[in-house]
């Protein structure tokens, strides 16, 4: 599930690889400083607006201070300052600070605090990339994010200061360098049909928790005629204690296990399997409130080399499983920060992807791309170079109608179509949002699927099934593969369940949504080996 719907929460983030090793690059090179200051210098404000002050202690080193006292009503306390984005459309951006602070306190949401962030207006759409920086009391150490500036940016702004938090805190060594050049694109997408790595017209399915049992493959492959599940690898940690290398192998075993014991089912009820690595190693950071950002994945090189270690094991286990259609690499991968020594998401992708062709040649290696695998991921992304690889996305937008009331009993209600957080959302709407999508798959012929998409279920008005019919006709209309998130997993997102938030218990009679559902299942193709005798070469695996 993606957590973080609003693309402010956390820092958007550095993906793609410039096509064609040998395409001479024109523009600013790696390294290249887009801004930087250490407030040293006379006219050091000179350009910022705002409330803010220079700081000189006792040795000397100067530093930007921003305080917000208890009972300031304004709403940001802080600096702003404008920046010339022409030059660096396209390009990826290493943005570090020096950050001291004293005393902050608690966030009231998630993406308040101390502001080290950048706002960049784009046609139709403002990002607002962001350091994660703690709150209490911590002495000079670095904070820092990485974006990507869209091609079609037409402002920028730098922001230093505190949001809706009093205390003081303090900047310094602000500095603003290019991290990648802008992807290139294909000069034409390569002929021929797309690769989906399976043989019936459309896959449509579910994602499913790994504790469903046979009872529950059965209504959805039998009953509900469904071809697909995405079986979750995921790992319950506590938040901000991220999983040990050490005990990584031993957790994995006993989920592929699992999913070991379920494939003979799935051959059975005719279900491809997704095997999704919701859980990858290093574990997830809890990032400005949200749990989900892969904590040690990009800055770690142990744990990298962990992550392809992984999906040799896996891949090898499954190579002959006739069941599995795809691994999919990483479930909604974010690099908040990539460390000097690491690959970024592409890079990284593009290794494990190498490395499973040379044991699998055969099933789908998914992809989707950073930050949170969303459909606006996909505009600065570039395809891996490793043939076979099928393109992710994950649809909540717009997330204040999806996830309503998700992480918070808050009063807002919003109804689709309608008005939803100052702007109109229906089909229309729907489609420009997954434009990006549409567009990647256009651009390099490749095939699409669309991990999960849900809306919660007490969304006014029945207005969660009206999202899914048009989500599903939008992405029926592109061709594209689909799994409903989510099956006998949370009750929020369960089709079984009506639309009283307070009864926790399935319907009686099937909802809309499921009804929903089951029309499009019924109209799936099952596959051929659906049918063949089920033969156990080793425990719980169908050869």
């Amino acid at each position: 599930m993606n957590t973080a719907f609003r693309t402010y929460v956390v820092a958007a983030t550095v993906t793609g690889l410039v096509f064609g090793a040998g395409m001479a690059q024109t523009g600013p090179a790696r390294g290249h400083v887009w801004y930087a200051t250490g407030f040293e210098e006379p006219q050091a404000m000179q350009g910022w607006s705002g409330e803010a002050s220079v700081d000189v202690t006792a040795d000397g080193d100067h530093a930007l201070k921003c305080e917000r006292k208890t009972g300031d009503t304004r709403y940001f306390v802080g600096v702003v300052r404008s920046l010339p984005v022409e030059e660096l459309r396209g390009y990826a951006i290493r943005c570090t600070a020096t950050v001291r602070a004293s005393d902050i306190s608690d966030k009231p949401n998630p993406w308040n605090g101390i502001k080290f962030m950048l706002s960049v207006e784009s046609p139709g759409r403002t990002d607002w990339p962001q350091a994660p920086i703690d709150t209490g009391s911590f002495d000079a150490r670095r904070a820092g994010f990485l974006f990507r500036i869209p091609r079609d940016a037409t402002a920028a702004r730098l922001h230093l200061g505190l949001e809706q938090v009093t205390g003081a805190v303090w900047f310094d060594d602000v500095k603003l360098a290019v991290f990648k050049p802008p992807v290139a694109a294909r000069p034409t997408a390569p002929s021929g049909p797309a690769f989906s790595g399976h043989e019936v017209p459309r896959l449509r399915g579910v994602m499913i928790s790994p504790n469903i049992d046979e009872a529950g493959l059965r209504t959805l492959g039998r009953d509900w005629n469904a071809n697909l599940i995405r079986w979750q690898l995921i790992r319950h940690d506590s938040p901000g204690k991220p999983s040990s290398l050490d005990d990584y192998d031993q957790w994995l075993e006993g989920e592929l296990r699992r999913l070991d014991a379920a494939l003979p089912h799935c051959r059975r009820y005719g279900l491809y399997v997704v095997v999704d690595l919701h859980s990858p190693p290093g574990g997830k950071a809890t990032i400005s409130g949200y749990i989900g950002s892969d904590d040690r994945l990009f800055t770690d090189r142990r744990v990298q080399e962990k992550f392809v270690e992984v999906w040799r094991k896996i891949s090898s286990r499954y190579k002959d499983a006739v069941p599995i259609w795809g691994y999919d690499l990483a479930n909604e991968p974010v690099e908040d920060w990539v460390e000097e020594g690491c690959d970024d998401w592409h890079d990284l992708a593009e290794r494990t992807a190498r490395e499973i062709r040379r044991i699998d040649p055969h099933r789908a290696i998914i992809v989707e791309a950073s930050p949170w695998g969303s459909p606006q991921s996909l505009a600065e992304f570039e395809p891996i170079d490793v043939p076979g690889v099928v393109y992710s996305a994950h649809m909540y937008v717009p997330g204040e109608f999806t996830h309503q009331g998700v992480f918070s009993h808050t009063s807002a209600q919003y109804a689709y179509p309608g008005m939803i957080a100052g702007k109109m959302w229906d089909k229309p709407a729907l489609e420009a949002a997954l434009r990006p999508v549409i567009d990647f798959q256009r651009t390099y012929n490749v095939s699409i699927y669309m991990g999960e998409f849900s809306a919660i279920r007490w969304a006014p008005s029945d207005s969660a099934c009206r999202y899914l019919r048009d989500t599903i006709d939008i992405f029926e209309r592109h061709g594209w593969d689909w799994s409903y998130h989510a099956f006998r997993e949370w009750h929020g997102w369960s089709v079984e369940h009506g639309s009283d938030r307070s009864e926790t218990r399935p319907a009686e009679q099937p909802t809309d949504r499921q009804k929903l559902l089951c029309e499009w299942f019924a109209r799936n193709t099952k596959p051929s080996w659906q049918s063949m005798p089920v033969v156990t070469e080793q425990p719980g695996v169908t050869r």
